[in-house]
């Protein structure tokens, strides 16, 4: 077994780089949309502005460069190659915190959270509340390998990672995520075997039970609306990628404009971007960031792979109780929401909740760092006092 631990370099070759750029250039585009909005996908006209942009005026160069200014490592655990940042906190006393992305997203949207995280002091917390940070991407997402068989699914994830971070050195530690990452933090927290003490979620799953159900109570109105919204206006995606995966992996292996459509789309319908009546993703999440996205996928051409954990985890949700403490932010503009009362029908350590954060959605790192980093630091403070950790 190789369990070494080998620093990593990520590196966009130059050839890769020009290949996209003609992909660009010779970009074939639809007609346009018969709305006057995002009903029908991403209109004509901004696609139309970021592939010019991203091809005559983004630096290509900007993702490796990011990355490369924290520790890159890659490990192999049971024949999966995990690529992962790994930052250590100046303070010895400092809480091992695992934080798992989602789709379509990918280690880059932690950046800004990684300094308040890992050395709070010096943005305006205290050293008590330091975390050592591992941020792995999933397996199929980024400079991770894609895995060759099936069954690489959440709770396979949870198992590696737990692994990874008894690679590392830490027999305890605390989880965060949301998206999928939501999805990998609840399954850590149930594993049989699992090392983690608590998670922290800003996704939160729960089914709705009879009184969320009976719509009689509006507090637990948001909640089915949520739900109902999702299931008639996002959830084409999810049964594409859930179904099949390798249909779509063509097209956004092939073209670098049909992959930034189909991710763009998720940052203006899933942000908390509407300004005055009128969506746009670049209210939320400015436009270079949204382009180092899109450029992780296709650089590291995972659209396809990333879109298999579909396949493998979508339609098997498990919704067991959630037994070790846990946290819940909920930001406005979150894909599923609900309140404290259902919550705690499935957390039965629900130390945080906080549902009243003034703006915010699905990629709450990327959309309102700040706010995130504070209830982190408050969940943690929360598990301290009742000597959960």
């Amino acid at each position: 077994m190789n369990n070494a631990i080998e620093r990593f370099e990520p590196k966009f070759e130059d050839a890769a780089i020009k290949d996209a750029i003609q992909r660009l250039t010779q970009t074939r585009f639809p007609n346009p949309e018969t709305v006057e909005d995002w009903q029908q996908g991403v209109p004509l006209s901004y696609c139309q502005e970021l592939v010019r942009y991203w091809r005559d005026d983004y630096d290509w160069q900007r993702v490796p460069s990011l990355l490369n200014q924290h520790d890159n490592f890659i490990t192999e655990i049971d024949g999966h190659k995990i690529h992962f940042l790994h930052i250590r906190s100046p303070h010895t006393q400092a809480q091992p915190l695992l934080i798992t992305h989602g789709w379509p997203g990918s280690v880059l949207e932690f950046l800004d959270i990684i300094g308040p995280l890992s050395d709070p002091a010096q943005y305006g917390g205290d050293a008590t509340d330091a975390f050592h940070l591992v941020i792995p991407s999933l397996p199929g997402f980024g400079f991770s390998s894609q895995p060759a068989a099936p069954g690489v699914g959440v709770e396979r994830i949870a198992a590696l990672w737990d692994q990874l971070m008894l690679r590392l050195g830490y027999e305890r530690y605390v989880a965060q995520g949301g998206d999928w990452g939501s999805l990998v933090t609840h399954a850590v927290l149930l594993h049989p075997d699992t090392h983690c003490l608590a998670g922290h979620v800003n996704l939160p799953m729960v089914v709705p039970d009879e009184h969320t159900m009976s719509g009689t109570d509006p507090a637990e109105q948001p909640t089915l609306a949520a739900a109902m919204h999702y299931q008639e206006h996002e959830a084409g995606y999810s049964k594409q990628q859930s179904t099949r995966p390798q249909t779509l992996a063509y097209s956004l292996a092939d073209s670098p404009a049909g992959q930034m459509a189909w991710i763009i789309e998720k940052y203006a319908t899933w942000t908390d971007c509407v300004r005055d009546g009128l969506r746009h993703p670049e209210n939320a999440i400015e436009r270079n960031a949204l382009l180092d996205i899109v450029t992780h996928y296709w650089m590291t051409n995972t659209g396809g792979s990333s879109a298999k954990l579909y396949w493998e985890s979508f339609t098997e949700a498990d919704y067991r109780p959630i037994a070790l403490p846990i946290g819940i932010s909920i930001f406005p503009k979150e894909l599923f929401v609900c309140t404290e009362r259902l919550a705690r029908t499935r957390y039965q350590q629900l130390v945080t909740f906080n549902d009243q954060h003034a703006a915010g959605g699905h990629f709450a790192s990327l959309e309102q760092p700040e706010a995130l980093v504070s209830d982190i630091r408050a969940w943690r403070s929360a598990l301290q006092e009742q000597e959960l950790i």
